[in-house]
This record gives C-alpha cells, sequence and structure tokens, in this order.
C-alpha cells in the first residue's frame, strides 16, 4: 500500500483530490495519512507519518513547494509537484528542489493515481508539455535565472492571478479557480502592473509570453 500525504492551502481542493483518489484508486492501494496547507503543517505531516509519496502545491503559504523539501532535506518520502502552474520557471524549479514529478491540476482521477504509484516506484513522472520545459532547462534554451528576477517582485498569490490574467481569464474567472473574491482579484491585478511597470492586460499577456509563462 502506497502511503500519501496531499500538501495544498485549499481545502476544498485537498478534500476534492482525496475524494477522487478513493475512487480511482483498486481498494488497499492507497492510504491517504494526512494533508497539510502550509510549508510548516506539511513538514510536521510528513515527518511524523513518513508517506511514501507528498502531492505537494507549489505555491504555499510559507515559502511555497521547494521550502518544505528544503525543510525536510534528506528523506525516503518522494515528491510529486500537483499544481494548477504549468510555468516553466515553476516546473524547472520544482524538479531542481528535490521533486520526482510535476503534474498540472486538470489531471484526471485514474491517471493521479498512476502517476502516484509510478513515483512511489522511483519513476519520473510528467504531463507531457511540462517535460519539455525540463529537457530545454538542461539543454540552456530557456533562461530560467532571467525568469526568476522578473518574477521575484511579485507574491505568489500575484503570479498565479498574473498567470490567469494573462491567459484571457475574466476576473470572475480567475476568484473561481482561485477561491478569492473579485475584488483581491483587482487588488492583486492592479499590483502587478505597477510592479512590472505595464500598463494593460496586453502588455501583460506579451510580457508573460515572451517569458514562456503562458
Amino acid at each position: 500500500m502506497t502511503r500519501v500525504v496531499i500538501v495544498d492551502d485549499h481545502a476544498m481542493f485537498r478534500a476534492g483530490v482525496r475524494a477522487e483518489l478513493q475512487g480511482a484508486a483498486a481498494p488497499g492501494t492507497l492510504d491517504i495519512v494526512a494533508d497539510a496547507e502550509d510549508v510548516p503543517t506539511a513538514v510536521t505531516a510528513i515527518r511524523e507519518h513518513q508517506p511514501d509519496v507528498v502531492l505537494l502545491d507549489v505555491h504555499l503559504p510559507g515559502g511555497g513547494g521547494v521550502e518544505v523539501m528544503r525543510q525536510l532535506g534528506t528523506t525516503e518520502t518522494r515528491f510529486l509537484a500537483l499544481s494548477v502552474s504549468d510555468a516553466a520557471e515553476d516546473v524547472i524549479g520544482t524538479i531542481r528542489g528535490g521533486a520526482r514529478g510535476y503534474v498540472t491540476k486538470t489531471i484526471t482521477g485514474p491517471e493521479l493515481v498512476d502517476a502516484i504509484k509510478r513515483v512511489a516506484e522511483g519513476d519520473a513522472v510528467f504531463s507531457p508539455r511540462l517535460a519539455g520545459f525540463v529537457l530545454d532547462a538542461f539543454a540552456g534554451s530557456i533562461e530560467v535565472a532571467a525568469v526568476d528576477e522578473d518574477l521575484d517582485r511579485l507574491t505568489e498569490r500575484e503570479r498565479e492571478v498574473m498567470r490567469l490574467i494573462a491567459r484571457g481569464y475574466a476576473y470572475k474567472e480567475v476568484a473561481k479557480e482561485l477561491f478569492i473574491s473579485v475584488k483581491t482579484v483587482e487588488t492583486h491585478m492592479s499590483s502587478v502592473l505597477r510592479k512590472l511597470q505595464l500598463s494593460s492586460r496586453h502588455e501583460l499577456t506579451r510580457w508573460a509570453s515572451d517569458r514562456r509563462l503562458l
């Protein structure tokens, strides 16, 4: 039986993943031993339960998924990133931080069960498009450092809002996706434009596209 901890800052998403896994996995094959909402609770849960696999969100309160792996140090637990973000710098940064795989939240329940089992067995698992980012990074065709320098101006939540807006989401759609209010989306968007010295959604989309963040 594969022991799993789910780490995500949205309680509804954690509950949804738990239900999907329990519905898609064969009886007696997966044991979801705990879940956590931020870096401190994740580190505590992983140390206590010693799971085989951690489903780890990239953007978490307290420092993000990479900080969870850094604080734990050397461990036999394997990490599979499960994130709404499919941006190159998130994928590459998370793999460099120690994750064995990276899949997006569009994955189905049966696909996620398969990914967990493969990671538990030592395989590296990526959504097809994301595997290309990792290969490009090792080939030197993505300048990750330059991308990170620009994004360092933004908070984790601002990055999430930025990517969705740049992809053409309406404010209401962003609010629903991130479980925040429309007013909060507007506040984050204003901050993003100010920090990046941009004046419109159109400029933001072009900025993000140039950096392969879409």
